[in-house]
C-alpha cells in the first residue's frame, strides 16, 4: 500500500472540461469516499487515477512516484466496477486467482493467498460455486476479493454496490469496511450513496461541477457542510436562510449566520419548547413520528415526535432544539428543502 496524492488533476471528455483543480491525498491504509451527484465528475476522476482517461493537467502520485505515461496495468491501482464484472465460466476461486495466474504466479503459491482472501470476504466455503449461483452481494464480495488478489499499492471502487437493494447495500457496507480495513489497502470509493460514504470511509470529498467543493474526515464534512447544496445533498432535510433562520438559531443558543441547515431531529415536540408552531402533516416511520410543522416567523420546517403521540394535522405544538443536530452556514446557494 501507498499514499495516492492528486496535484491539481483536471480531465476532458471529448473537449470538454469534466474535471479542475482537484487536490486530494489518501494516506497509506486510507479510505476515502468520492461523493458527489451523477454528472460531479467522480467516476472520470478515478478513471484518470486508474489510467483509463488521459489528464489535461495536474499529476497522480502512487508512494511519491509520477504515474503519468504508466499504463493501467503497471500502475499498482485495482479497479472494481459496481457489476463486479466477473467470468462467469469460471468458479468463484478461478476468479479471485485469475489476477495471480495472470502474474505467473505458481499454482502451490497461489492457493492459499485465494483461500485467505476469500475468507476476508466471508466466502471460504464458495470456491467451487460459479458466478451465477451467488447472490448479487456475493458476487462483489468475489470481485472485491479479486482486486485485493495481486496485492495492489491502491484499491478504486466505482459504485460498488450501487447495483444492490438498499437493505443488502446497508449491510455490504459494512461489511466492506471491515475487509478494508484488514486488507490495510489504500482506497478511494467513488459512490452517490450518502449512507455508504459514512459507513465506509475515513474521509470525504464531495464534487460538484467537476469541483471538489468540500474534503475532511466524515464526521467534519457532516457536521460542517460548507454551503446549503452540499448539506442538502449530504441528507440535510432543509436548509433555512436569513430572516427564517435566527428564531432557529436563537433557540439553539447559536449565534446569528446566514443560514442553517436542519436535520429531520433536529427539532422535537416539547412541551416547553422554544418555538411554537401547527402540524401540517404527519407520517409515522418504524422509530418516530415525522411531522411538518408551520413555526411562526419561520415557516414549513421538520420535526420528530415520540411513537405514540397524538398530534396530527391542525394540532398546535412546541419544539426544542437539538443544537448538535443542525449547521450554521455561512453561505446560501439553495435556501429550502426538498
Amino acid at each position: 500500500m501507498g499514499e495516492l496524492a492528486l496535484d491539481r488533476v483536471g480531465l476532458d471528455y471529448e473537449g470538454v472540461p469534466v474535471v479542475r483543480d482537484v487536490t486530494l491525498t489518501v494516506p497509506a491504509g486510507g479510505v476515502l469516499a468520492v461523493l458527489g451527484p451523477s454528472g460531479s465528475g467522480k467516476s472520470t476522476l478515478l478513471r484518470g487515477v486508474a489510467g483509463l482517461e488521459p489528464l489535461v493537467e495536474g499529476r497522480v502520485l502512487l508512494d511519491g512516484r509520477d504515474l503519468a505515461g504508466v499504463p493501467t496495468h503497471r500502475r499498482g491501482c485495482a479497479l472494481m466496477f459496481q457489476d463486479g464484472q466477473l467470468f462467469s465460466h469460471l468458479t468463484v476461486a478461478q476468479n479471485v486467482g485469475y489476477p495471480l495466474k495472470v502474474r505467473r504466479q505458481p499454482a502451490a503459491q497461489a492457493r492459499p493467498r485465494v483461500a485467505a482472501l476469500l475468507e476476508l470476504v466471508g466466502l471460504g466455503a464458495y470456491a467451487d460455486r460459479l458466478p451465477a449461483t451467488l447472490s448479487g452481494g456475493e458476487r462483489q464480495r468475489v470481485a472485491l476479493a479479486r482486486a485485493l488478489a495481486a496485492d495492489p499499492q491502491a484499491l478504486l471502487l466505482d459504485e460498488p454496490l450501487s447495483a444492490l437493494d438498499a437493505g443488502l447495500r446497508a449491510r455490504l457496507a459494512e461489511d466492506l469496511r471491515a475487509i478494508l480495513r484488514e486488507a490495510g489497502t489504500t482506497t478511494v470509493l467513488v459512490t452517490h450513496e450518502q449512507e455508504e460514504a459514512f459507513a465506509v470511509a475515513d474521509t470525504m470529498a464531495v464534487m460538484r461541477d467537476g469541483r471538489v467543493v468540500q474534503h475532511g474526515s466524515v464526521a467534519e464534512v457532516w457536521r460542517a457542510p460548507v454551503d446549503a447544496d452540499t448539506a442538502l445533498f449530504l441528507g440535510y432535510a432543509r436548509v433555512l436562510d436569513g430572516a427564517r433562520a435566527r428564531p432557529v438559531l436563537a433557540a439553539a443558543d447559536l449565534p446569528p449566520h446566514g443560514a442553517v441547515a436542519l436535520r429531520r431531529s433536529a427539532l422535537r415536540v416539547r412541551d416547553d419548547g422554544p418555538l411554537g408552531g401547527v402540524v401540517e402533516a404527519s407520517r409515522v416511520s418504524p422509530e418516530q413520528l415525522r411531522l411538518v410543522v408551520r413555526v411562526d416567523g419561520v415557516g414549513d420546517v421538520d420535526a420528530v415526535a415520540p411513537l405514540g403521540s397524538h398530534v396530527g394535522p391542525g394540532d398546535a405544538v412546541r419544539l426544542g432544539v437539538d443544537g448538535t443536530r443542525l449547521a450554521p452556514l455561512a453561505e446560501v446557494s439553495h435556501p429550502s428543502g426538498p
